[in-house]
C-alpha cells in the first residue's frame, strides 16, 4: 500500500485530493496547522475525516516538517500548504513569502534529507503568468508575477525545479488554474458570489460587495485538478505541467449566471467597493493545458455554466438546512460580515 502526505490536507485541494488518494488505495497522512478552533469541516464533509491520520506541522519550523515526514514515510508527498489569497498577500507580503516561498525549500530539503526517494508535488499556480500577455499561457509562456503571492509561488517553482535537476529528485510542479468547488473558501470571490447569491434568494441579505467585475479567470473545478497532481506523479520522469480549461471567463459571467440560477435582478444587488480592488490587478488569465491532455491523458469534465450551478446550489441547501435547524460540517455561519473585519492596508490610501 502506498503512503502520501499531503501538506494543508484541510484546504480545498487537500480534502478532495485526501478522498482521491483514498479512493485509490492509498495510507493518506495530512498536516495541518494547530488553531484554537480546528478547520476539519471539508474533510468531515467528504467523509474522508476519520480515513486519514493528521499531523500537526508549522510551515516555519523545520524540525517539525521533518518529523511529518518520519511519521509518514511517504511513497509521495504533495505540497498544497500555503498562504493562498492573493488579496491577502499584499496585506501581509513577508509572512506569505515565507509560508508560500521559503516554507517550499524547508519541505523540499528536508524531503532529500529525511524521504529522498519520494515524489514530490509543488503546487503552482496561474498567477506566475501575471497579466501582460492577452493569448493562452503554456509551460513555455514567461512569467511576471503581479503580487507578492505570484512572486513566492515563482521561488518555489524554482526551487522545485532545482532540486530535480541538482539532486536528481523526482520533483513535478502542477501550475494550475483557477479550480473551484462548493469547498472553495469564503474569502475567494466565486465562492463569495455563490455564498451571497443564496443568501440574497432567501431574504438573509441584500447586498454583494465586489472588486474588478471584468477581471477574467479560466475557471475549472476543483475535483478534476487534484487528479492531475496524482497523474503528474505516477509518470516516469517529473515535469511540469499547467492544468487548465482554456476557456476564460469574467467575474461578471460568475455573477449574472448565479443570479440567473435564482432568478435574481444582478443589477439590484450588486455594490462596487474600490476597497477590494488590488494595488495591481491580473486582467485576463487562460491556459494551454495541451501537454497535460497529450502525456497525463488529463481532461476537465466540468465547465463553467456546471460549475457555478453546482456551487450555488450547495450553498442554497446549506442556508436552506441551516435555516431548518440542522447540523452539518460548514463554514459560512462562522464567518462575520465582511464589512466588518476585511479593512485593507492599501484601501486606506485610495
Amino acid at each position: 500500500m502506498k503512503s502520501a502526505l499531503i501538506t494543508g490536507i484541510t484546504g480545498q485541494d487537500g480534502a478532495y485530493l485526501a478522498k482521491f488518494l483514498l479512493s485509490k488505495g492509498y495510507r493518506v497522512y495530512g498536516t495541518f496547522r494547530r488553531l484554537s478552533t480546528p478547520n476539519f469541516w471539508r474533510l468531515q464533509a467528504l467523509g474522508v475525516f476519520p480515513k486519514v491520520k493528521l499531523i500537526s506541522m508549522d510551515l516555519g519550523d523545520f524540525s517539525s516538517i521533518s518529523e511529518a515526514l518520519t511519521a509518514s514515510k511517504p511513497d509521495e508527498i504533495y505540497h498544497l500548504a500555503a498562504q493562498s489569497f492573493v488579496g491577502a498577500s499584499f496585506e501581509q507580503p513577508i509572512s506569505t513569502s515565507d509560508m508560500s516561498g521559503l516554507a517550499t525549500t524547508r519541505i523540499l530539503e528536508a524531503t532529500r534529507i529525511h524521504s529522498r526517494d519520494a515524489r514530490f508535488y509543488q503546487a503552482s499556480t496561474s498567477e506566475l503568468f501575471g497579466g501582460s500577455q492577452l493569448g493562452p499561457r503554456s509551460e513555455s509562456s514567461p512569467f511576471e508575477p503581479q503580487s507578492p503571492y505570484a512572486a513566492a509561488k515563482l521561488y518555489a517553482y524554482w526551487m522545485t525545479k532545482i532540486y530535480r535537476e541538482s539532486y536528481g529528485m523526482f520533483t513535478t510542479n502542477g501550475i494550475l488554474f483557477n479550480h473551484e468547488s462548493p469547498l472553495r473558501g469564503l474569502e475567494f470571490v466565486t465562492r463569495k458570489i455563490s455564498n451571497a447569491c443564496a443568501r440574497i434568494g432567501l431574504g438573509l441579505q441584500d447586498k454583494i460587495r465586489l472588486g474588478n467585475l471584468e477581471a477574467r479567470r479560466d475557471w475549472g473545478y476543483a475535483p478534476d485538478y487534484v487528479e492531475s497532481m496524482w497523474m503528474m506523479m505516477q509518470q516516469d520522469k517529473a515535469d511540469d505541467y499547467v492544468v487548465a480549461t482554456g476557456v476564460s471567463h469574467s467575474v461578471a459571467d460568475f455573477v449574472q449566471l448565479a443570479c440567473e440560477r435564482l432568478n435574481i435582478d444582478m443589477s439590484t444587488h450588486i455594490r462596487i467597493d474600490k476597497s477590494l480592488l488590488r494595488p495591481l490587478e491580473v486582467d485576463r488569465l487562460v491556459g494551454d493545458a495541451k501537454k497535460a491532455k497529450t502525456l497525463l491523458h488529463w481532461e476537465p469534465r466540468l465547465g463553467f455554466s456546471d460549475l457555478v450551478t453546482l456551487m450555488v446550489e450547495a450553498d442554497l441547501k446549506r442556508w436552506k438546512d441551516w435555516q431548518a435547524g440542522k447540523f452539518f460540517p460548514w463554514d459560512a455561519p462562522l464567518y462575520p460580515d465582511a464589512n466588518n473585519i476585511i479593512v485593507t492596508r492599501y484601501s486606506l490610501d485610495r
